[in-house]
């Protein structure tokens, strides 16, 4: 399959290369389930973190040559970069304890791998409501981040957080800069990630860490599920796996250290909600049996395999 920009100019859509080797030369893998729009649509809801949407998204393709997976066409990245400055997401906040846990957790094999804070610099990329830098800062870092969402930003903010709202290319931080970087679950978002990965290169002190939380296509649960698979999402514009992220990673800069699958916590009313999708029966007698019970509160750890981290230092 091959897209010509040309095409897509007046639909609020582009075609693009593959962001890794390039090349225009690409197979499709799943057919969009979007609705047909003659401009782009800018449903602000999908682009929320916690948003539902599983099974809805534009074509996935996967580059021939060097294997990576993503959509196109897509929304302009203009476009794309203006929904997630316009993104209000209550529900994360609702969410908070969950991803406190999660990031706890996350934290322990950051510090194993970049060594002890001591007060070394990190940065967390895409740090919503700034959970992450909140947690960092607990633990002994000199913890910032930075947010496209003017709402999210501005929660981080209120809480005392050095959070700047921005992008890494409009941020205005120092080069080398920086210890640890960390991006979790964001690379898969951004509309030129090798872009943005050099832009954490630039960032970063020599031998600094860099840290990447993402989904896995090419997990066994990824396969297994198909098209079916939770991860499929209009929000989603590269699908990666270890080995086409290392190979990204290492063409910007970076030497892999460890690769490893990593899950989360959800909290049980949270994680029943995301049913409704496929089974609206299953998910009200689910969700009826948690609430009667009272543990729609309780945080459970969930790890299916099909998200990983991965840590690699500038050379």
């Amino acid at each position: 399959m091959r897209a010509r920009r040309n095409d897509f100019s007046m639909s609020g859509l582009e075609a693009v290369n593959c962001n890794l080797c390039g090349s225009d030369d690409a197979d499709l893998l799943y057919p969009s389930t979007l609705p047909e729009v003659t401009d782009h649509a800018h449903n602000l809801e999908a682009f929320q973190c916690t948003y539902s949407g599983y099974g809805v998204h534009g074509p996935v393709v996967k580059c021939r040559r060097c294997g990576l997976v993503y959509i196109n066409p897509r929304p302009n990245a203009p476009d794309v970069l203006d929904d997630y400055q316009g993104v209000v997401d209550e529900l994360y906040v609702e969410e908070r304890e969950g991803r406190v846990l999660t990031f706890q957790r996350h934290l322990r094999p950051l510090e194993r791998i970049a060594g002890p804070p001591d007060g070394k610099r990190l940065l967390d990329v895409g740090c919503h409501i700034g959970v992450f830098v909140e947690v960092a800062q607990q633990g002994g870092w000199d913890a910032q981040g930075v947010e496209p969402s003017r709402w999210a930003a501005e929660q981080a903010q209120s809480q005392g957080l050095k959070v700047v709202a921005g992008t890494l290319a409009t941020s205005g931080l120092k080069d080398a800069s920086f210890d640890v970087i960390t991006l979790w679950d964001v690379i898969e978002h951004v509309p030129d990630p090798k872009g943005e990965l050099c832009e954490v290169h630039r960032l970063l002190k020599p031998g600094g860490v860099v840290v990447i939380h993402t989904i896995d296509i090419e997990s066994p649960f990824a396969r297994l599920m198909g098209r079916r698979w939770p991860w499929l999402m209009e929000m989603h514009l590269y699908y990666f796996a270890p080995r086409t992220l290392r190979r990204m990673l290492e063409e910007v800069g970076f030497e892999v250290i460890h690769s490893s699958p990593q899950g989360r916590y959800l909290r049980l009313g949270y994680l029943i909600s995301r049913l409704q999708p496929y089974s609206r029966p299953v998910y009200r007698l689910l969700d009826a049996i948690v609430t009667r019970l009272n543990l729609r509160g309780i945080a459970v750890p969930i790890n299916l395999g099909d998200l990983f981290t991965m840590y690699a230092s500038k050379r």
